[in-house]
């Protein structure tokens, strides 16, 4: 009886779908059947005799145990031919029940018959509770009880009591369907918040997709422009390079000076953009390298240090407090972090001094805490500008974008990645007398004290051998200029067009470098890197692969691949003069030294 929610629509209607939800608020509910039972065999208990009782108790529970049974072992079972059969065990079932106010009422006890008027209004109370979405369904189960109903009215037939058990009926029956209605008009208005619910989560869901399918749309659109827009400006300054190294006067260099700065801003602008591009769809990839402090504080200080003596500012740096000699972290996302603060300073310096210190806390014999403090001397930041300083697309006045230029995205990138990494960037500034950057972050200590070994480094040389050099790219600007440069630093050249055609000139012939682009038509640089891999003269020489796109990503992709080193467009022709010396050496001296450099680079 108790655990039939849910069992239908009636007897006539019930379905599979009916017959499953019944069943499984049958197996939900099957210890609570246990505690009534126990508790009406208490009941009993009072009227009956402990004998009378604990029979009923015991029929009872193996009545209800033989039910339990049968709901487990259809519970895989249920479909439209066994609709009547849950009810038909109910009703079964229910009968062992209706014993109980069958003994209560013959036993003779004086408080016999009112437990006997208490059990079936119980009894019918709990069908119903039960059954309280299907009434024709609980009139049916409850059956067994309206026949002991109808028992106990004969039995009285005649005498006055007779017309008082009858005058219970009519309440009995009023609340039972106040209690009924209430409950299905309860249930109604959860169904028709469930729908609610229901429609909102799939609007939800449905703007959901959209806005994923258009963020994605929006990341191959940039990925696209980034690979557009590289190709052609690495012919710009490609182009730019070479004609440095011709005789120029000196009107023709500044024009040159022109070209190549606004190419390097452009490129500037098209990374930041990028970069906030990638955070917004959390792809930005960090690395957990080991970091020599020393080292990066060399790399990330030494270009500002010049270029604030060229305009008469002192940039001052120093170290506080227990400052490690190795910890772990991303030293490009920490130095482009640091590079965008003395970038800012020194940009809006004019005069006196920028202090740049690393100060660092011991948390632990494995932890430390690092703040790096930048505090310049320029025009300040009053209190209302400090609240959009870090708004993406944001820069405090319009005079600023005119004389510095800019998308106002460089801060917002650094605090991003600052609160992805779990540090912060916080600003104090008072106008007039300059502004004071902090980027805290917290770091695994991998040595506090250098281990004093010597160092082995390569030293480079401006010159190199005379190599044969495979050029492989689909554009031909960019083809001639590599092999414009190649030719004179003297090494000899041999160009292809795409993958394919790279593929079969590395079978007939010995190269000592290969230059691949990545994305060409026919066979593109990868699979062609693959397949020179495989077999061949050329299996053992050093490849690096070229492509417009700057993601970790696609550079991890081209180092699988079998390359040795990965450059991005446009290309740096001094990074390339460095793998050139290095090539020689073979493809093991190139990522030994590429390594050690701390760039991620796999064999084939």
């Amino acid at each position: 009886m108790v655990g039939s929610d849910g069992m239908g629509k009636g007897l006539e209607s019930l379905n599979a779908g009916d017959a499953a939800q019944a069943l499984a608020a049958m197996l939900q509910t099957q210890y609570l059947r246990y505690m009534i039972i126990a508790s009406w065999a208490v009941g009993l208990l009072g009227v009956v005799g402990w004998r009378s009782a604990l029979v009923w108790f015991l029929v009872t529970l193996a009545a209800g145990a033989v039910r339990s049974w049968f709901e487990k072992s259809m519970s895989g079972k249920v479909g439209a031919r066994w609709g009547l059969l849950f009810p038909a065990v109910a009703t079964v079932t229910t009968a062992a029940w209706a014993a109980a106010p069958l003994m209560a009422w013959f036993n003779g006890n004086a408080f016999g018959g009112a437990l006997a008027v208490a059990l079936l209004i119980s009894g019918y109370v709990l069908v119903f509770a039960q059954l309280r979405g299907s009434p024709r369904q609980a009139l049916v189960i409850s059956s067994p009880y309206g026949a002991v109903a109808a028992v106990i009215a004969a039995s009285l037939w005649g005498s006055p009591l007779f017309w008082s058990l009858l005058a219970v009926l009519p309440f009995t029956a009023a609340g039972l369907f106040v209690m009924v209605t209430m409950n299905m008009l309860r249930e109604e208005r959860i169904r028709a918040f469930q729908a609610d619910q229901a429609r909102l989560i799939e609007e939800l869901e449905t703007a959901r997709d959209k806005a994923n399918a258009a963020s994605e749309a929006k990341s191959s659109f940039l990925g696209v422009v980034s690979h557009e827009l590289r190709t052609p400006m690495n012919g710009v300054l490609g182009a730019a390079q070479l004609l440095g190294s011709t005789g120029l006067d000196q009107t023709q260099r500044e024009y040159l000076s022109i070209i190549r700065n606004s190419g390097d801003s452009l490129l500037s602008l098209l990374n930041d953009i990028l970069d906030m591009t990638k955070i917004e769809a959390g792809r930005m990839r960090f690395e957990t390298v080991d970091i020599a402090l020393d080292d990066l504080h060399q790399r990330v200080s030494s270009p500002f240090v010049a270029l604030a003596e060229a305009k008469g500012v002192d940039l001052r740096c120093r170290f506080s407090g227990e400052t490690p000699a190795v910890v772990r972290g991303d030293p490009l996302r920490v130095g482009q972090i640091l590079q965008n603060l003395l970038s800012n300073a020194v940009k809006f310096t004019d005069s006196g001094a920028i202090d740049y210190e690393v100060n660092s806390i011991r948390l632990s014999d494995r932890r430390v805490r690092f703040n790096f403090i930048v505090a310049d001397s320029g025009p300040g930041i009053s209190e209302e500008d400090i609240g959009r300083l870090f708004q993406p697309f944001t820069q405090l006045d319009a005079s600023s974008t005119r004389r510095f230029g800019g998308t106002g995205l460089g801060l917002t990138i650094a605090r991003r990645m600052a609160h992805i990494m779990h540090g912060d960037i916080k600003v104090a500034s008072t106008p007039g007398k300059g502004s004071t950057f902090t980027f805290t972050v917290e770091a695994e200590v991998v040595e506090w004290t250098a281990s004093g070994a010597a160092v082995e480094s390569v030293e480079l040389t401006s010159e190199a051998r005379s190599m044969d050099v495979l050029i492989v790219e689909d554009h031909p600007v960019n083809r001639m200029i590599l092999e414009a440069w190649l030719n004179s630093a003297g090494h000899r050249t041999v160009a292809a067009e795409n993958g394919q055609i790279a593929v079969e000139l590395c079978a007939d012939q010995r190269f000592d470098m290969i230059v691949m682009d990545v994305n060409m038509p026919v066979m593109d640089g990868l699979t062609a890197t693959r397949l020179i891999r495989d077999a061949g003269a050329n299996a053992d020489t050093p490849i690096a692969v070229l492509s417009a796109s700057a993601r970790a990503e696609d550079c991890r992709a081209g180092l699988a691949a079998g390359a040795d080193a990965y450059l991005t467009k446009p290309i740096n022709f001094a990074d390339l003069a460095e793998l050139m010396v290095l090539a020689p050496g073979g493809r093991a001296a190139m990522r030994t030294t590429l390594e050690d450099a701390g760039v991620e680079a796999e064999a084939a």
